[in-house]
């Protein structure tokens, strides 16, 4: 089965808000193998102007798997997670992320393609502060493989 293609559109409840915290960034940081001072230590991020350690570039992917959790529970989505593959990623910032950002998202979906017996499915999680500023984009795309007898 297809994943339903009237997900184009659809926007999701807002999650969070997700309060970004110093250790998450540098346990972030360590993980992908981010070593300028920055997002580490939080006297280097504020000898560079930033209010606290910054987030990685990266680092949006963990507020997005919230929005993302929303979508794969979906009951008409007809997205089985086991045949599930990350097929891109990008962000598009306002301001880094920071230490201290309380941050909420809402996802939408932006696109359902066929292609070849499988289905990619876009969606954007939007991150605002707790002003309701946004912060960053993360657009992503995920792979649906169809079944060996697609």
């Amino acid at each position: 089965m297809s994943v339903n293609p009237e997900l184009v559109g659809r926007e999701f409840s807002p999650v969070g808000p997700y309060l970004v915290g110093r250790e998450k960034v540098r346990e972030f940081a360590r993980a992908v193998f981010a070593t300028n001072p920055i997002y580490l230590d939080a006297t280097a991020a504020r000898a560079a102007g930033h209010a606290d350690v910054v987030a990685p570039p990266t680092f949006p992917v963990v507020v997005q798997e919230l929005t993302l959790a929303q979508l794969l529970a979906e009951p008409d989505a007809n997205i089985d997670f086991s045949r599930v593959v990350h097929g891109d990623q990008r962000f598009t910032y306002s301001r880094p992320v920071v230490a201290g950002d309380e941050l909420t998202a809402t996802l939408s979906v932006t696109s359902v393609k066929t292609l070849g017996g499988h289905s990619m499915v876009t969606s954007e999680s939007v991150m605002t502060d707790v002003k309701g500023d946004h912060v960053v984009t993360a657009i992503s795309t995920l792979v649906v493989r169809g079944d060996e007898s697609s």
